[in-house]
């Protein structure tokens, strides 16, 4: 009757019990859920994004109120999150209201000096000082002629008279258009000044915001390269222990296939002897072997 065996190759059992030691320390590995007991949460693990910092919000609040924009709100990561009610008025603009006042017909009223009044009336008492004190000359001019008192003298005395108010009022007349000309002046200078200045106000603004932007900028890439290190670490710590885990197993897999193996042959025959050829079979015996057997050379 033919008797049913098994057969079982087996390895060293040092192989087998690293095997076995590797599976187990795989599994508790695997069985580490990021966030339980010292081990990093997603979020650790993840990539993170760094904040606007304080130089960030600077720059955009100097920006927003160049706009004529109100205070900025910002959020937790510092983007912004709500505009307040500003005066609706660009940085540049009070220069611009400035120069409309010195432009218009009236705009040189405002240079007029003050002094300039007092001027014209010293000038003139001046001027009437001289002409009185030339009318006794007048006078004895007419004497020394035998006219005194004549028609001739109350011409030259009229025609003095004359001419002594229109030298008056051609001086005053002067003096006064030396006044509005240099008013005029200094107002289209003023007018020249300001818009130059609302001209410059814009650059010199954006200058700053764009250095407040740099020193942000530079210091949100640094903030994000700590992030981006402590990411790396978090994930090293994490995957270290697996990283070793697989080089145990690659060292177990290497010495496993040049590891001897064992085979072992179980029969299933009610308890039956196995014959001398089902021994020379499970036995792996050569063919020599199976000569010797049966008595062949």
């Amino acid at each position: 009757m033919a008797t049913d065996y098994t057969q079982t190759v087996r390895r060293s059992p040092a192989i087998e019990a690293a095997q076995e030691n590797y599976i187990d320390l795989l599994t508790q590995q695997v069985g580490r859920a990021p966030g339980s007991a010292g081990v990093p949460t997603l979020a650790e693990l993840g990539p993170q994004i760094a904040g606007q910092n304080v130089l960030t919000q600077a720059a955009q609040q100097q920006a927003a109120t160049q706009a004529g924009l109100g205070q900025l709100t910002f959020g937790a990561d510092g983007d912004v999150t709500g505009v307040g009610q500003g005066t609706g008025v660009a940085g540049y603009q009070p220069f611009l209201d400035q120069a409309a006042a010195y432009s218009g017909p009236q705009a040189f009223q405002q240079f007029m000096s003050p002094y300039q009044q007092q001027v014209i009336d010293t000038t003139l008492a001046e001027f009437d000082t001289q002409t009185a004190r030339g009318v006794p000359q007048l006078a004895a001019n007419a004497i020394q002629a035998g006219a005194f008192g004549g028609g001739r003298d109350a011409i030259a005395n009229a025609q003095y008279a004359s001419d002594a108010a229109a030298n008056r009022a051609a001086l005053q007349a002067r003096l006064l258009g030396q006044g509005f000309t240099q008013a005029n002046q200094l107002a289209n200078q003023g007018f020249e000044q300001q818009r130059n200045l609302a001209s410059l106000q814009p650059s010199l603004s954006a200058s700053g915001v764009q250095q407040l932007g740099a020193a942000g900028t530079g210091n949100l890439a640094y903030q994000q390269a700590q992030l981006d290190a402590l990411q790396q670490q978090n994930q090293l710590a994490y995957n270290e222990p697996l990283s070793r885990i697989q080089a145990f197993g690659s060292g177990i897999a290497s010495q496993a296939s040049g590891s001897p193996t064992t085979t072992q042959s179980v029969g299933m025959g009610g308890g039956q002897t196995v014959g001398p050829l089902s021994q020379a079979l499970s036995a792996g015996l050569s063919a020599y072997g199976l000569g010797s057997i049966f008595g062949g050379r």
